[in-house]
């Protein structure tokens, strides 16, 4: 089980990228904007950088949302592979089963 302290960290850093979502689009959209008329986004630019680090896409982690576990995370069913395999065993998932030939 991962600390709850890393599970809040990543709860909080996905209400960040959500909060600064537009706003970073928008100023991105605008650099982009003035850089095909070949001016100057230095200001766009600094606008940018003012914005906190984790409200960036790219700092999230995918984390199992039973157990926390950020390795051997499934995206189909958001759990590591662990507790999937655990839940497609016991018959909790529909439609998965055991392979056997």
């Amino acid at each position: 089980m991962a600390k709850e302290s890393m599970k809040a960290r990543e709860v909080k850093r996905a209400r960040l990228v959500e909060k600064y979502a537009e706003r970073k689009a928008a100023l991105k959209k605008a650099a982009k904007e003035l850089n095909l008329k070949g001016e100057s986004a230095y200001e766009i630019y600094q606008e940018l950088q003012k914005l906190p680090k984790n409200a960036s896409y790219v700092r999230m982690h995918n984390r199992c949302s039973i157990t926390g576990r950020p390795k051997g995370y499934i995206r189909q069913f958001g759990i590591s592979r662990i507790q999937f395999r655990e839940m497609a065993s016991a018959g909790l998932i529909p439609g998965v089963k055991k392979a056997s030939w």
